[in-house]
Order: C-alpha cells, then structure tokens, then sequence
C-alpha cells in the first residue's frame, strides 16, 4: 500500500473491530457491509483491535483463535485484502508507543467523563484496569496513525471520535500540524440493529442470552430458530414504526439483507401475520449469510492462510504508522 495518497486522491478511511465475542449481524449490517461498499472508493485501513480486547482479561488460546476468525469473517464478507489492509493492531508497536507519548498530553478529565468508561467502571468498581480507562487514547492513536480521514462510526462511538479529534488539536497547537483531524462517518440505515429477545437495546452478546443475537457463523436451524423466538408486541399490522421496537427492528434486518424498498417490503407482508414475516426473514437471512459462511469455511481450511495475509498487511501499512510516529517523535525532541 505505502501511503498513494499523492497518485490516487483517495480520502483514507480507518476503522476497527474487537476480536472478542461472536460477530453478529449487527455488526455485519450496521459496519463490515458499509466497508465492503466504499473500500474501492476509498483506501481503507481495517484493524482487529487485539491490544483493546486486552482491557479486560482474555484467555490467550480464545484470544488467538478470534483474532483470525475476525479477519477470516471480513475477508468472507467481501473485504479484499489486496486492495484493503486488514491487520492485528499488535503487530505494529507504533500504536502502544504513539498511546504512551499521547497519554502524557491528555488530561484525566477528559478520560473521566467518557460515557463508555462510567457504564464499564460502575459494574467492574475497583477491578477496573488502567488498560480500559486509557481505551481512548489507545483508539486515538490508532485513527491518528494513519493519517485518517473518515471513520465509519456508530453513535456509541462518536464520543471517542471527538475525543480523538480533541486530543489531535490539542496536539497541533502546541507542536504544528502533526496530525490529520479525522472525521466521522455515520451510515444512515442499519447503523443501530437492535437485540432480538431486547429490542430496545442494541444488538449485543452482553445484553441478553444467546437468543439476542444471530453470529455469522450460526447453522441455517439456529438463525430459524433465533428470530422464531424474537420479541413481537399484540398488534397485528407489519409496519415500519419505531416506536414498535420488536417489529421495527426485524423489518429493518429484513430490509438491509434484501435490498427491497419499505413500501414494497410492507405490500408484501399486507394482511399477513408474525409468524409470516418470521419464516421469510429466516430464509432472508439463511441465504444473505450461506456465501459468507461458505467463504469462511474455505479460507479457514489452512490456518496459516490467515495469519500470512494479516502480516502482509501490516507490512503494507506500517511505513504510513511510523512515519506519523517519527514527526511526533521529532517534533517533542525524543526518539
């Protein structure tokens, strides 16, 4: 990759994904199908966040294994590691190095008044580790790293965002333009999928049981099964309405794996019932995951296929990290 920017004009997106818990289409529908879309528009930096996962104890076997079925799962659903870097965050030092050099220019305050940190720290209190109220400044240098452009972000994150702009302002007033100030891109459709037992709440493993969420990787029976069981409320009409969480939800998934338009999608559930819609939304989504899986399954076969393309890509894109690195380094008289 090394940095094209001068030949090709092409704005750099950077986003990153957690290699911990299952991959849900929540996550697939509201992030990785959006980075599918724009990585021939744009030159895209794809990161599985490994030293994030850290924040809170991980089993080092688990931790391993999901790092590949992470990047295995975005290269199934449609990322082109040629064109696109997909990458472990650990295997570029920059991002622990540019983390400790920032965390020296960042007021405790702001830390404190992350929303994400207050929710975390209430329930773990004093097992909170250092690791997970620095998480921003962590994700801070991985957007600055690369002289990033656009991030793909979900509202949840859009605090951190600003943080991280915040803290690159802070950064250039004191030393000159060091960093490129990243802006946010929120899709518009599909950014929030809800949890199917608790529609009220985003999709997510931590809030609910199993049957909250579909993984990518669920057999066809298990997805029937899953949205068989979802949340619906005791009216009858199929509408797109969100003040009716449940229903909304399910048609919001329907929509974004078929591509069909609401009125259409609403004309053909006309007179017909929940249970209805729940047998032609297991199909929908059988079939929108069967290529993914299928993909997944033949990329995993060799399990050094994975962590080949992954150093590959790190070796692509680490002259771009150390290169911000060393203008930091230059620039505060260390190094």
């Amino acid at each position: 990759m090394g940095d094209k920017r001068g030949e090709m004009k092409k704005k750099r997106v950077f986003s990153g994904i957690q290699p911990t818990g299952d991959i849900h289409i929540g996550n697939y529908l509201g992030a990785i199908k959006h980075w599918v879309s724009i990585q021939s528009e744009f030159d895209c930096v794809y990161c599985v966040v490994d030293l994030h996962a850290i924040t809170i104890p991980q089993d080092p076997k688990v931790l391993k294994a999901k790092i590949r079925e992470v990047a295995g799962l975005l290269i199934a659903a449609g990322i082109d590691p040629e064109q696109t870097a997909i990458f472990a965050q650990s295997h570029i030092t920059a991002h622990s190095e540019l983390t400790w050099i920032l965390n020296c220019f960042t007021p405790m305050g702001w830390l404190q008044r992350m929303t994400q940190f207050k929710e975390k720290s209430e329930r773990q209190k004093e097992k909170v580790s250092v690791g997970l109220f620095d998480y921003p400044v962590l994700m801070a240098s991985d957007i600055l790293l690369y002289d990033t452009d656009l991030v793909p972000v979900g509202e949840d994150q859009k605090q951190h965002l600003e943080f991280t702009r915040d803290l690159a302002q802070r950064f250039n007033a004191v030393y000159g333009e060091t960093f490129v100030l990243p802006d946010a891109s929120i899709p518009e459709v599909g950014a929030r999928i809800m949890g199917l037992e608790n529609p009220t709440k985003k999709m997510s493993k931590s809030e609910g049981g199993e049957g909250n969420t579909i993984n990518l990787l669920d057999p066809p029976d298990i997805i029937r099964a899953k949205i068989k069981r979802a949340t619906t409320d005791s009216l009858r009409e199929i509408r797109f309405d969100e003040s009716r969480h449940g229903i909304h939800n399910l048609l919001v998934i329907y929509e974004l794996f078929t591509g069909e338009d609401r009125g259409d999608i609403e004309a053909r559930f006309e007179g017909k019932g929940y249970a209805d819609l729940k047998n032609k939304l297991g199909e929908v989504v059988v079939e929108g995951l069967r290529p993914i899986q299928t993909r997944y399954k033949e990329l995993t076969e060799d399990p050094q296929h994975i962590d080949s393309l992954l150093t590959r890509a790190a070796e692509r894109v680490r002259p771009i990290a150390e290169r911000v690195l060393k203008k930091v380094k230059d620039g505060i008289g260390i190094g």
